[in-house]
């Protein structure tokens, strides 16, 4: 007994050694017949909402750049960037002293050749009547005197030599008439020198109408609700005919467009709805809804353009502004899901391994719709099955969960 008692005293370390050599590989044996233990997963059972996440930009439903028709030097500005103008609101004003004077003598020539039309109708034509009746009287005597003269030459009591004077007065008289009637009618209604006054006029008054419209011209005023968004003019500068002075920002629809990949063209559909947020302000989304897909594709980028409107966009919300667009595609309110790290494919079709037993079993599957790392399927392992997501694991090996 001491022998064996000094026996284990003396070889106590070689002992715990040999101990503990036997309970590693215990455990070793232990952990081979149960497996190695790997990454699961539970099959799940619970709403299933497929979204598309796109990147897009604000856009304002017209663009509408303001200018002038002609050189003038500015005089006042009445609107800065972010005013909101109403249409017929002045904008610019540019000087207007050589265009006042311009008016001024444009209806003076109207006044005058009005005075010059009414002078015909109230003046020259009656004095043209007039003369036509003494034209005519004068006429009438001559002729009844050429008349009493030829009759008394054939009875001898004058010479041939009278008779022609007479003749001569008769076509004097004649022509006089003549001359008066043309005048009358010339200065009548419809005649050439009423029509060449009422020319005239027509001339003078489209002169005082150009002068009217560039002096109106020179007050630049907006033609529709709308928002300041660019001024690039200010007091004292010169306006030229295609400058650009103010760029304005249509009221109406908020919309944002944005590329969407061509492989996500089945998915979408006029009407759906969708999430958005500006980078600027992520935390405030806001409800927009697809309402247009191109039906061309953008060869080298390989996408579709998708255009949205906002029915209340957020006060933050700025034209050209980049927005992140989450697009619900389709929902399912009760899905059997798994991960999609666990589904495998081969020859056979697509297919999981499920933990069973301690080993990986071999489930083929049919996947229907797909969210972001999630899976639906409609044909598989019941909900609350571990599925294996380990990609080195061999059909039937023993494994245990991580």
């Amino acid at each position: 007994m001491l022998r064996s008692m000094s026996w284990i005293r003396s070889h106590r370390r070689s002992l715990v050694v040999f101990i503990l050599a036997a309970v590693l590989a215990a455990a070793a044996v232990a952990w081979r017949a149960g497996g190695p233990r790997v990454e699961t997963a539970p099959v799940e059972s619970g709403p299933l909402v497929h979204t598309l996440v796109v990147s897009g930009r604000v856009q304002t439903p017209n663009r509408v750049e303001i200018g002038t028709t002609y050189t003038g030097r500015v005089e006042h500005v009445l609107v800065v960037e972010g005013d909101r103008v109403r249409p017929g609101q002045p904008l610019v004003q540019l000087e207007t002293t050589e265009l006042r004077a311009a008016l001024a003598q444009a209806q003076a020539a109207e006044a005058a050749a009005r005075a010059r039309l009414a002078a015909v109708a109230d003046l020259s034509l009656p004095q043209a009547n007039e003369g036509l009746e003494q034209a005519m009287a004068q006429l009438r005597f001559a002729e009844q005197e050429h008349a009493r003269n030829r009759e008394l030459r054939d009875r001898g009591f004058i010479s041939d030599a009278r008779l022609q004077e007479s003749d001569r007065a008769l076509a004097v008289a004649r022509a006089q008439a003549a001359s008066a009637r043309a005048q009358q009618r010339a200065q009548a209604e419809g005649g050439v020198q009423a029509r060449e006054a009422a020319v005239r006029v027509a001339e003078a008054t489209a002169a005082r109408e150009l002068a009217q419209s560039r002096l109106a011209q020179a007050t630049i005023r907006a033609s529709l609700d709308a928002t300041v968004l660019v001024r690039n003019v200010e007091p004292g500068d010169i306006a030229t005919a295609g400058r650009r002075l103010l760029v304005l920002a249509a009221a109406g629809d908020t919309r944002l467009s944005a590329l969407v990949d061509e492989r996500n063209l089945p998915w979408l559909q006029v009407g759906q709805t969708a999430l958005a947020a500006s980078e600027a302000f992520p935390g405030d989304r806001f409800e927009t809804r697809l309402y247009y897909v191109s039906p061309g594709v953008d060869v080298a980028r390989g996408s579709v353009e998708a255009r949205f409107r906002v029915p209340k966009p957020p006060v933050s919300l700025r034209s050209d502004m980049t927005v992140s667009i989450d697009i619900e595609v389709a929902r399912r309110e009760s899905a059997v899901t798994l991960p999609v790290g666990a589904l495998r494919e081969d020859a056979a079709g697509t297919f999981v391994l499920v933990l069973r037993d301690g080993r990986a079993r071999r489930i083929p599957v049919t996947v229907g719709l797909r969210a972001g790392t999630r899976a639906e399927i409609t044909a598989g392992p019941p909900p609350g099955e571990l599925v294996v997501l380990a990609r080195d694991i061999a059909e039937g090996a023993r494994v245990r969960p991580r």
